[in-house]
């Protein structure tokens, strides 16, 4: 049995005409508001920081890791890029892989390049720091340190992983083309992706931990908890 790869990497002919237009407007809109929002936090760290994101997703989304038989994942990166260089800049550097990956390397179809730009650049990078961020309040008096972290990427990468799919999920049910049945697709997705997440949260942890180990001043994340915590203390 060959291998497939399932990771949301749409190809031309999965959703209808109309659905494929409907999401490349959701998905330039949404690059749009990251593009300026992102100037705030582009600085003389985050822009070569950004880069080196950039560079280690396209390369690590080349390797494939086996899930079940005929299934193999590889990292969407939302959620690591997300935590390092911020959500804005970290979809902008997701959308900018995509795009070489559909143009050059025929990796997604270029009527779909919009559905998977939102699924793997806004909603995946978006829910993935959003959980980070909310994980980072709960245990902010409790056990700090890398290890803590850690944990935080791996939980943030799993649900941005699976939250992706339910996006293909839902562009599916707006304008499936093929001749799958919902029910099917859903089920498919999202057993497949919880698996992949795993994968996808064991990869952004060492990551994270790797860069936060060397230079903490790098991580977006923690600089963005030290102005909390700065702000509180100042406030008090």
């Amino acid at each position: 049995m060959s291998t497939t790869v399932v990771a949301m990497h749409m190809s031309d002919g999965i959703i209808n005409a109309q659905t494929s237009i409907l999401f490349g407007v959701v998905a330039a809109a949404g690059l749009a508001f990251c593009a300026w929002r992102a100037r705030t936090d582009l600085d003389e760290k985050a822009v070569p920081m950004a880069g080196l994101v950039a560079a280690f997703i396209f390369a690590v989304q080349m390797i494939n890791f086996p899930i079940l038989p005929g299934v193999s994942g590889h990292l969407l990166g939302g959620t690591l890029a997300a935590i390092l260089v911020g959500p804005y800049t970290g979809a902008l550097c997701i959308a900018i892989v995509l795009v070489v990956q559909c143009l050059l390397f025929a990796d997604g179809g270029v009527t779909a390049l919009g559905a998977n730009i939102t699924n793997m650049a806004l909603i995946s990078t978006f829910v993935g720091y959003g959980v980070a961020v909310g994980l980072s309040r709960l245990l902010r008096f409790r056990r700090h340190g890398v290890s803590r972290l850690g944990a935080i990427a791996f939980i943030a990468a799993l649900c941005g992983t699976v939250s992706a799919a339910t996006g293909f999920v839902i562009e599916y049910a707006i304008g499936g083309a093929a001749m799958t049945s919902l029910t099917t697709v859903a089920g498919y997705m999202w057993g497949t992706h919880i698996l992949i997440g795993i994968g996808e949260g064991l990869i952004t942890a060492v990551t994270v931990v790797a860069v936060a180990k060397a230079r903490p001043d790098l991580v977006y994340l923690l600089r963005r908890e030290r102005d909390a915590s700065e702000r509180i203390e100042v406030a008090a």
